[in-house]
């Protein structure tokens, strides 16, 4: 079982930046990622971060703007967003992932409890 605590969401204009921080219980993962859900629409993926060797996988809708990165001294996954626009507003959760086969898939087995980003025009 892994336990994940998010931060770092709120609010911010279009063009700004915004850090996210995720706790982790353990690193004992596969990989650990973040999603987001805005209003009315299905949870995506956004960004994904094998522990093993720091590999970054991104949704296209996000290169080049963010970048997930990890701490191992603090168990703690980051993403760090830049050239925020209001599209992507919505609640942003840390997941982690057991297996190869979950991290592939983005199916991942854990998950925080969220923390909103808005973003306004």
């Amino acid at each position: 079982q892994v336990q994940l605590v998010e931060s770092g969401g709120g609010s911010v204009q279009a063009g700004g930046s915004l850090r996210l921080s995720c706790v982790a219980s353990t690193f004992s993962s596969y990989c650990m990622g973040w999603f987001r859900q805005a209003p009315g629409k299905e949870r995506e993926r956004v960004a994904s971060i094998y522990i093993r060797d720091d590999t970054e996988v991104y949704a296209d809708s996000v290169k080049g703007r963010f970048t997930v990165s990890l701490d191992h001294t603090k168990n703690t996954l980051y993403l760090q967003m830049n050239s925020l626009n209001p599209e992507d507003t919505a609640v942003y959760y840390c997941a982690a992932g057991d297996s190869l086969l979950s991290c592939l898939q983005w199916r991942h087995n854990y998950w925080g409890q969220g923390t909103q980003v808005t973003v306004s025009s």
